[in-house]
């Protein structure tokens, strides 16, 4: 894992952006700081600008106008390897996992450490690679071998995660991590995210309509609504929040509905898993 080059700035710093594609502004005066080590939720009905902002984020699409800095430096002012570094440090998992269907598990894995490191790792240094991304998500090796048509959609996912941790980042930016899955994937998904986080010491951020999600694995929630931010709260404070539309976004009213004090509260987390019962006999 690459070193920051100053611990004492936040990892990204985002003051006043804009971002419009021709006549459509998809976001408005963006202020949000990210610290270190935390792990932010951003929340928001569909069209938002959430998947938007996590692009602008990692240098995939260049902001309009206002401050961007990541790690204490501008983004829209680094040359084109300098956007590469960043991306090294903050991986993206794109929405839907983007597995490439013509490549196997190992291919697609070893395609991400090929685009960032085609100078520097070895043949043999890749393969280990691949392995330990595997063994992170929980993943036997056997699976290396696997078409990504014939995974499961936990296991799809589980791959998706470990091509975006493979350059071992210190930031994951996941962008709708648990969309399409059981409610049981999603949980495994959930305690992923925040097994890698404990385990591998990374900053967070998850763009996610899964509120359980949220709520489980992030300190803090972005509530964003027409490309702004509405609000900023710990998970526990948005169901009292003082805007009606995050209120009965996260309570789960229709905005017309008026709300019931008794049933006025935010999804719970996922509960803890429960241990196995040791085998008799």
């Amino acid at each position: 894992m690459t070193a920051p080059s100053d611990r004492h700035h936040p990892v990204f710093e985002l003051h006043d952006v804009w971002k419009s594609f021709d006549s459509q502004v998809v976001l408005r005066g963006i202020d949000l700081r990210i610290e270190r080590g935390e792990a932010v939720g951003i929340i928001g009905p569909s069209g938002a600008g959430k998947s938007v902002l996590l692009k602008c984020m990692v240098a995939l699409v260049p902001i309009d106008r206002g401050t961007l800095l990541f790690d204490g430096k501008s983004v829209p002012e680094m040359t084109p390897d300098e956007q590469t570094h960043l991306r090294q440090r903050a991986g993206l998992l794109f929405q839907g996992g983007a597995l490439f269907d013509s490549m196997t598990v190992e291919e697609n894995l070893e395609y991400a450490l090929r685009e960032q490191f085609f100078r520097s790792m070895k043949p043999n240094e890749i393969k280990e690679r691949v392995a330990w991304a595997l063994a992170s998500v929980g993943l036997p090796l056997t699976e290396r071998a696997t078409m990504p048509r014939d995974l499961s959609g936990g296991m799809y996912k589980r791959v998706g995660i470990a091509r975006t941790i493979i350059t071992r980042p210190e930031i994951v930016l996941y962008d709708a991590p648990t969309e399409g899955l059981d409610p049981q994937n999603a949980h495994r998904v959930s305690d992923l995210i925040t097994e890698l986080r404990e385990r591998l010491h990374m900053t967070s951020v998850v763009v996610s309509h899964d509120l359980r999600t949220v709520f489980s694995v992030c300190e803090r929630v972005v509530f964003m609504l027409d490309g702004q931010i509405l609000e900023i709260a710990p998970p526990e404070a948005l169901a009292g929040s003082a805007h009606p539309f995050v209120r009965d976004f996260v309570i789960g009213h229709p905005p017309e509905e008026p709300l019931d004090p008794v049933q006025s509260q935010p999804p719970e987390p996922w509960p803890p898993r429960a241990a196995p019962h040791p085998k008799t006999g």
